[in-house]
């Protein structure tokens, strides 16, 4: 029995030394566990560093370009815009010196049809102002919209009244202008007032 004993006794002695050495090894691979997964938990976080600073750095490229794209864009508006202004201004000065020699025509009309006694010269005369006019408008794009003859269309022209015909081809047609209409290449700058046959 008391051989019994001290073999339990030595065999529980044996198993401490077992399960000491069992639990340092395991100790051992806990730290090294840990140790490796602190490695692998840094290199981690080292690559979401990484990651994250060039995220930033696209980030930072990005929104650079899209403010030096936003200024760019915002003075090519401005600069357009004076450009846009200067050509209207410069047109509308061209305009108005082109119409000064016409002015001329009209104060040597009116002063020959103060002097004269002749009606056919001075219908004569502003006939020719007229013309001049006309050509000056034709020049710079201006042109007379034709209206009699032509089919109504509500589009091109401002119907004043209709008046009935007896002729079925007048029928929806333009029979007399009251006033003229004009359009700049093809904007109408004013329609033409028709009557309209019904």
């Amino acid at each position: 029995m008391k051989k019994d004993n001290k073999n339990k006794h030595y065999s529980e002695e044996f198993l401490d030394d077992e399960d000491l050495t069992f639990r340092q090894e395991n100790s051992v691979f806990e730290d090294n566990l840990d140790d490796n997964l602190s490695d692998e938990e840094e290199l981690l976080a080292e690559q979401v560093l990484d990651e994250v600073e060039n995220l930033q750095d696209k980030y930072d490229e990005l929104n650079n370009s899209h403010l030096r794209l936003h200024a760019e864009f915002d003075n090519y508006r401005k600069r357009t815009s004076k450009e846009k202004m200067e050509i209207i201004k410069a047109g509308g000065e061209r305009v108005l010196s082109d119409m000064i020699p016409l002015i001329d025509d009209f104060e040597r009309a009116l002063e020959t049809v103060q002097k004269a006694d002749n009606k056919e010269a001075i219908v004569e005369g502003l006939e020719l102002i007229y013309a001049k006019f006309i050509a000056f408008l034709n020049q710079n794009g201006v042109k007379e919209i034709e209206a009699i003859g032509e089919k109504f269309d509500a589009d091109k022209f401002e119907a004043i009244t209709t008046i009935p015909v007896e002729d079925e081809s007048q029928k929806d047609v333009v029979v007399d202008c009251i006033q003229k209409g004009y359009k700049l290449d093809e904007k109408v700058l004013r329609f033409p007032k028709v009557i309209v046959g019904k």
